[in-house]
């Protein structure tokens, strides 16, 4: 169990550098948000890396980077938007999807076999995604689920959460190729640059607004790199469904910092739904 205090710690960063994202910089556009984070990390691990050993790398090293990188810019920008345009309470929980789809990810890429309990986990995360939305079952007991779909926040993050499925089970993959610190931060330095290269083609996107709040940017930086170590050491510890698992654990997190932060409503469903779909995730992790 040396895996599950990195992996809760990485749950906890991940939902706090929401709420600073959401909180700070919810006024600029969504490709600014994620980059304002991404900015403010880049100090952190290029002083990382080079204090570090590298080890040696591979062909399958850089091909991982070459395949992710394009991927992580796509649930990077749909992740942003759905903070920006969702209550966190109602999209964040969709994040609990992703260690459903590493099941399949993880086996067709690394070869990972979960067992049966695996279909119940899934299914408890279905119902606790019902249940987010249950107010709407008033009126149609599909109502819950159109809901989803007319939400942009939510099926937006269950697109993230799919995309997060190949992303963290293709980076385990890499790490396997050469070591977790190495990987966590040469990733991210190369995905910053990866996403500023598409700065000039955004419209709106200024380069006044990234520097404009730097004391939240420079906290939003180091929590960032906090969730980048304790991901990347958990999950090279550990099967990639069961990491993510207990990493999805921000989505609870996530409802309870929306509703003591931003007073958002219908709190008392969407914490049943997420307690649900946390059972789902605890499911998978433990008995998957």
């Amino acid at each position: 169990m040396l895996w599950f205090f990195p992996a809760l710690c990485a749950a906890l960063t991940q939902s706090l550098n929401d709420v600073i994202s959401k909180r700070y910089f919810s006024e600029f556009t969504a490709y600014e948000m994620g980059l304002i984070r991404l900015i403010y990390a880049f100090p952190y691990l290029v002083t990382g890396l080079l204090v570090i050993p590298w080890p040696p790398l591979d062909r399958t090293f850089w091909l991982c980077l070459a395949v992710g990188l394009p991927l992580e810019f796509i649930a990077f920008l749909c992740y942003m938007r759905a903070i920006k345009v969702s209550p966190l309470s109602l999209t964040l929980p969709f994040l609990a999807f992703t260690p459903a789809f590493v099941i399949l990810t993880g086996f067709f890429i690394l070869n990972e076999r979960l067992n049966r309990y695996g279909i119940t986990g899934v299914a408890l995360i279905v119902a606790g995604s019902y249940v987010l939305n249950f107010s709407s079952a008033r009126q149609h007991w599909q109502s819950p689920f159109r809901a989803l779909l007319r939400e942009q926040g939510s099926w937006l993050m269950l697109l993230t959460a799919l995309v997060y499925s190949i992303t963290a089970t293709i980076g385990k993959l890499a790490i396997r190729h050469s070591s977790p610190q190495f990987f966590g931060m040469v990733y991210f330095i190369f995905f910053t640059m990866f996403v500023s290269m598409f700065f000039p083609l955004i419209p709106g996107a200024k380069i006044s607004n990234i520097l404009r709040k730097p004391l939240p940017g420079i906290a939003g930086g180091l929590v960032l790199t906090t969730m980048i170590f304790s991901h990347t050491y958990a999950i090279s510890l550990v099967e990639a469904a069961y990491m993510i698992s207990v990493k999805r654990c921000s989505l609870l997190f996530g409802v309870l910092f929306g509703a003591v932060v931003f007073k958002e409503e219908k709190i008392k469903e969407r914490l049943v739904g997420a307690l649900i779909m946390i059972c789902g995730v605890l499911v998978i992790g433990i008995l998957g």
